[in-house]
């Protein structure tokens, strides 16, 4: 099971910043905009074609139970089943004035639950890697001291690799660093104190998305995509009306509300690569910051799907990918510093144990505003080229 935590779209939901596996095409499966083609023809495709990928999805995910190569398997089934669930998300919440609004708003709803349940394990996990291997950079070990990826191993931050090989990849290889022997004392404890955090989350993560899968909740979310697969809820209205007329209304609201919460960014706080001004900032003020930040990587996802449905009659931009990769790089350092904080507030722990948590949080939070700043440069280029 892979990827992040409650990601699809209920709040308005997760759709796609476009940088995960499987996210960076995916066609529309309706006709094309224009031409006889209605709005009920183009959005209902569209729908039936996410509701079939979900549903092949979850048929391999089923089939990869007990295989040899069980976990890449799995993984790569998971993440396609969000991907779906994620676009089928957005459009439900983009498009609403176009459906059933009880009916799009409850579906939305359990998507979010779906997708938030297969995602938490794998997003602990990627954060243990990612800070075990930062560790071992700020203590001199130089690379990352993560064992590399089996040949068989899903591309990507959502690889699946097994508690103990990530423990002996992370802690041996830091042990090793250097002819001097093994890491200063207080980053070694640092880590093991975050391994035991994490991995503890991560197996109870595990736990909460095998009673998931198991619930008569999830048969029902399955079900009601199946149904979704077959026949859209379209109300009469919406058939008959053009496509792009009926349509694009609705995808250059979700252009807009991004733009507005683009121009409510600090871009120019953001200016410099590392902006050590930045961390001068509280727990508190940075996570109001973070906040804001995470909105838009929804708000460009919400966007983009939107884009995603009006297919060649969308007006290209260029920015969508390059700047989605920048705010899922954003988000992996913000939620990777809030776990060290998190760390750091354990009772009773070494000073030299808090020296090593307080260096790894400033780093990234450096990470942070290298990623606000990566993104300003991509926004400030205006639309150009194809999305």
């Amino acid at each position: 099971m892979v990827g992040r935590s409650g990601e699809t779209v209920a709040e308005p939901g997760q759709a796609a910043s476009g940088t995960g596996p499987g996210e960076h095409t995916a066609g529309s499966g309706a006709p094309e905009p224009g031409g006889g083609a209605t709005a009920g023809e183009v959005l209902g495709g569209y729908l039936r074609a996410r509701a079939a990928e979900f549903l092949r999805a979850l048929r391999a995910h089923t089939l990869s139970a007990g295989t040899v190569e069980s976990a890449a398997r799995t993984a790569e089934a998971v993440e396609a089943l969000r991907a779906a669930a994620r676009r089928l998300s957005g459009t439900l919440h983009t498009y609403r004035p176009l459906l059933d609004a009880e009916w799009a708003d409850h579906l939305r709803a359990e998507l979010s639950w779906l997708s938030g349940s297969l995602a938490r394990e794998y997003a602990y996990a990627d954060r243990l890697d990612r800070l075990l291997g930062s560790l071992h950079r700020l203590s001199g070990g130089g690379g990352t001291g993560r064992t590399p990826p089996p040949p068989s191993a899903p591309a990507g931050r959502h690889r699946e690799r097994p508690a103990g090989e990530r423990a002996a990849g992370g802690r041996a290889g830091h042990a090793g660093a250097g002819e001097d022997g093994a890491l200063p004392v207080g980053a070694a404890r640092a880590g093991a104190l975050l391994d035991r955090q994490l991995t503890l989350s991560r197996t109870r993560a595990h736990t909460a998305a095998l009673q998931a899968l198991g619930s008569a909740r999830f048969h029902a979310v399955a079900d009601a995509v199946a149904l979704l697969a077959s026949e859209p809820r379209l109300p009469d209205g919406v058939a008959d009306r053009p496509a792009v007329a009926g349509l694009a209304p609705l995808a250059g609201q979700a252009r807009r509300r991004l733009s507005e919460a683009v121009a409510a960014l600090p871009l120019s706080r953001a200016g410099a690569p590392y902006n050590a001004e930045a961390l001068a900032r509280s727990l508190a003020g940075e996570a109001r910051q973070d906040a804001a930040w995470h909105h838009v990587r929804v708000l460009l996802r919400l966007h983009r799907y939107a884009q995603e449905v009006l297919g060649p009659y969308a007006e290209p931009d260029a920015r969508l990918l390059p700047a989605g990769a920048a705010l899922e790089r954003h988000r992996d350092a913000a939620e990777a510093a809030a776990a060290v904080a998190a760390a750091a507030g354990t009772p009773r722990i070494a000073p030299a144990t808090a020296y090593a948590l307080g260096v790894l949080h400033a780093d990234q939070r450096h990470e942070v505003e290298a990623a606000r700043f990566v993104f300003g440069r991509v926004w400030d280029r205006g639309t150009a080229g194809p999305t």
